[in-house]
């Protein structure tokens, strides 16, 4: 009886309103929460046929999807380690109990936003307990290669607040004057000294003395000099020695000309540098040469240190952490170091919106979201990690409100429909009275 399918109609209509109203609770409550993905609630028809020219009221039915490829507005904050995710892309992260679970595996979540902080223990972690995950760096700063299509290489990233760190250094580059009249036949032959500071293995300072003796002759001028490496933790010993001529051309005067190796290791033209070895291991010094920028020159009567260009750094504490746009984790130092520690990768999978949906804004891969794919943030189809940021909620409360509206209406015609049929039914008992 067609009367008995609207009672069964309406019924269905105020459950699906019902669920709509639960959806649009749920989105304006978490209209303040941040990463929050707002809930979609969709109706369908539900149609059942009729025959001899009656009909059948099918009904409707309500289905929810969670909008997970959605985003929110990004918000400024005062934290470094404030983290979200401009374009497509989830940050790979775990709970905290699985974290200190105890047996070295934790469970990788995505999530796009989070507050990062230390904890005791040094795991950056969110105040709901979400303890960021990544790729560990080896200890020259390089980011090996690990997996894309699974979670085996990720770690919790794990700030050591209290490791102090030295880098030694490897370079030198030299820029100075020397006069051109010390090399005149009147010349005394004194020597110029300079000391150039440098940090061993352990983050000890040491100095390199260059010692440059201009070469007197007989007559006119040599525009040559002999320039003397001594290393302070070899105790003063002489590690390469080198004759510099210099050009006096018009077109090319003061330039170094050449360069030839007494003892030491070999000067490279091309490079405009040679290796030495200090106490701690190979160091290369760079003084220019012919067609090369800066470096050595032979100018006037002054001699003029211009710059001393070298890498290496003293004994330093940890200051704290920048992470950038490719989502590379740099720790830096109060001795002006820093080092890349760890490597934030961007998850990407084909169906976002078929994650499983968990607590705090959190979501696990699913056979609906398809197979998970790791990409360096910023290549491939994924954004950019955006640090001393948050993303806002996706809802939008006034679209929400106008929805709510008209499910309110929608349900109070449902109930209208089930209180018409109840007094038709009425009518029909009455007929037998």
């Amino acid at each position: 009886m067609s009367i008995s399918s609207s009672l069964n109609a309406g019924v269905a209509g105020l459950s699906a309103n019902s669920s709509r109203l639960a959806s649009i609770s749920d989105n304006i409550a978490n209209s303040s929460t941040y990463g929050y993905k707002r809930v979609e609630t969709d109706f369908h028809s539900m149609v059942i046929s009729g025959s001899g020219g009656s009909y059948s009221a099918g009904g409707v039915r309500a289905t929810n999807q969670r909008m997970i490829s959605e985003n929110g507005p990004l918000v400024s904050t005062s934290n470094s380690t404030d983290l979200a995710v401009r374009g497509r892309g989830m940050l790979p992260v775990a709970t905290y109990g699985d974290v200190n679970s105890g047996d070295g595996e934790q469970q990788m979540l995505l999530t796009t936003t989070g507050s990062f902080r230390a904890d005791k223990d040094g795991y950056l972690t969110s105040e709901s307990g979400l303890v960021l995950l990544g790729w560990p760096a080896l200890a020259d700063g390089t980011i090996p290669s690990y997996p894309r299509d699974t979670e085996d290489g990720l770690e919790p990233v794990r700030l050591k607040v209290n490791e102090v760190t030295g880098e030694p250094t490897t370079m030198v580059d030299i820029s100075l004057n020397l006069p051109a009249t010390d090399t005149n036949a009147s010349g005394t032959g004194d020597a110029h000294t300079l000391s150039i500071e440098y940090f061993d293995n352990t983050g000890t300072s040491e100095s390199l003395t260059v010692e440059m003796t201009p070469t007197i002759p007989a007559t006119g001028d040599s525009n040559e000099w002999t320039m003397v490496l001594r290393d302070s933790a070899s105790g003063g010993a002489v590690i390469g020695e080198y004759t510099l001529t210099f050009d006096d051309s018009r077109a090319d005067g003061g330039k170094l000309a050449s360069v030839a190796t007494v003892s030491g290791g070999a000067y490279d033209g091309v490079t405009g540098t040679m290796i030495v070895n200090v106490d701690g291991g190979p160091i290369e010094i760079g003084i220019g040469g012919p067609g090369l920028e800066g470096g050595l020159s032979q100018l006037s009567d002054t001699f003029a240190p211009i710059s001393i260009d070298k890498d290496g750094f003293p004994v330093g504490n940890m200051l704290g952490v920048d992470i950038d746009a490719n989502g590379i984790v740099r720790a830096s130092f109060d001795n002006g170091a820093t080092r890349t520690i760890f490597q934030i990768p961007l998850v990407d999978l084909p169906n976002p919106n078929g994650l499983v949906s968990l607590d705090n804004q959190t979501y696990r891969p699913s056979t609906e979201s398809g197979s998970y794919f790791m990409w360096d943030a910023g290549a491939g189809p994924t954004g950019e990690v955006v640090a001393y940021a948050r993303e806002e909620s996706a809802t939008d409360v006034a679209n929400e409100l106008t929805t709510m509206i008209r499910t309110q209406r929608a349900y109070s015609s449902n109930a209208k429909v089930i209180q018409t049929v109840d007094e038709m039914l009425q009518e029909t008992t009455n007929i037998k009275r």
